[in-house]
């Protein structure tokens, strides 16, 4: 009976399912987006090593604004290749060390020059801290890192601009800052990220003892980059890499730490700080939203009731419960709500598409956030219809069948 009186007044019910729609648009549409938003930084940040300490002259938490003290750290001095073995020897909690040198620079391939190439030198462990997938090809093998060969992986947007097709790559010889160095492998492509990061697709990854070579350590930003055990909480790696580093740099217990210890732990609790603030912001533009649907719908609930009240009379005097009343109206202002609700995401779903397409990252829709969609709209429902459906059900029979 309530879809049938919905079906009946089609212009009535649009304009009603017209605001619980721009109500659920705006608030699972922000929610999605944020979330989405918050859902790809989180997972670059990963990206960079789960449960990772990267040891640093450079603290990357206290920012580069114009009260960045960066005399206080230009002079420490820069982490060495031959501290690994160190830390290894004075850390039980970690599982994998690496070094890692960088430059950026161009790569040459016969009359072909590809500038602003990054130049990774990684030591064997990298791969373990960072894995790196290999879409033509192999890695670089043990042997190989002992030995410094003059091997190299190269990222996919290298080998497209180089060779037109990465798999072509395979066995050519580039030549990097005056050396020759045979292509093993091409990454498999990561697309861009939002962060910055290590943007493989851009760079290409030698042994350690090779790069050195080819770049003086100091000059190339060198980093340690320190994985913890299984199930080991980052700060309990944090506190024995400190009291490690303290002990290599032969530091007096009065002396400031000459190294920053930054934990990717921390950058991702610092996004989730700033998300909160967005979400709240979310929540207060939808519930306005939502509120003034729902005021919408009460409205059209009155006009309902008042034209009808002759037939509530005439169901009453045959015996129709208060309940029966009460839940009749409920359900068809419940369903209005819920059929403005899936209008309201099919709109959000057709965003999601438009924002992937120009933002190029997966924006979507969590099954949280169906739920909570129409959880909502049930509830708004069963609000703005409440007091519409006890007044109907309170009526006298026989005033409500004389009524015109």
């Amino acid at each position: 009976m309530a879809m049938q009186e919905l079906w009946k007044n089609k212009l009535r019910t649009f304009l009603s399912l017209f605001g619980i729609t721009i109500g659920i648009f705006c608030i699972i549409g922000v929610l999605a987006t944020v979330n989405s938003l918050e859902h790809n930084i989180q997972n670059e940040i990963k990206s960079l090593g789960t449960n990772t300490i990267y040891i640093d002259k450079w603290d990357y938490s206290a920012g580069n604004g114009p009260e960045y003290p960066w005399w206080r750290y230009v002079k420490r001095p820069e982490p060495k290749y031959d501290e690994i073995k160190q830390i290894k020897e004075r850390t039980p909690s970690a599982k994998y060390v690496a070094f890692n040198i960088n430059a950026n620079d161009n790569v040459e391939y016969k009359d072909n020059t590809l500038s602003g190439v990054n130049l990774f030198g990684n030591s064997e462990e990298f791969q373990n801290i960072q894995p790196v997938d290999i879409a033509y090809g192999r890695f670089i093998t043990e042997s190989e890192f002992d030995h410094g060969s003059a091997v190299i992986i190269i990222g996919n947007e290298v080998a497209e601009k180089l060779f037109l097709s990465p798999e072509v790559a395979m066995g050519k010889l580039l030549q990097v800052r005056g050396k020759k160095v045979q292509v093993i492998g091409v990454i498999k492509k990561q697309g861009k990220s939002m962060i910055g990061g290590w943007q493989f697709d851009q760079s290409i990854i030698m042994p350690y003892k090779f790069a050195r070579n080819i770049m003086w350590s100091r000059n190339s930003s060198p980093v340690i980059l320190v994985q913890g055990k299984d199930n080991l909480r980052s700060v309990a790696l944090k506190d024995d890499l400190r009291g490690a580093m303290r002990a290599i740099h032969k530091l007096s217990p009065r002396e400031d730490d000459n190294f920053a210890l930054n934990d990717i732990n921390d950058f991702s609790e610092a996004v989730s700080k700033i998300f909160v603030p967005l979400n709240i912001g979310g929540w207060i533009i939808a519930g306005i939203s939502l509120i003034v649907g729902m005021f919408g719908v009460a409205n059209i609930m009155f006009v309902t009731v008042r034209e009808r009240t002759n037939q509530i009379g005439i169901k009453k005097a045959i015996g129709a419960k208060k309940r029966v009343i009460l839940a009749e109206f409920l359900l068809e202002s419940a369903f209005l709500c819920i059929v403005g609700g899936l209008m309201g995401l099919l709109l959000v779903f057709i965003l999601t598409k438009v924002l992937t397409g120009v933002f190029h990252f997966p924006v979507f829709i969590s099954t949280a956030n169906l739920v909570m969609a129409f959880s909502i709209s049930f509830i708004v429902g069963v609000l703005a219809g409440i007091i519409p459906a006890s007044q109907a059900a309170r009526m006298d029979p026989v005033v409500a069948i004389r009524s015109k």
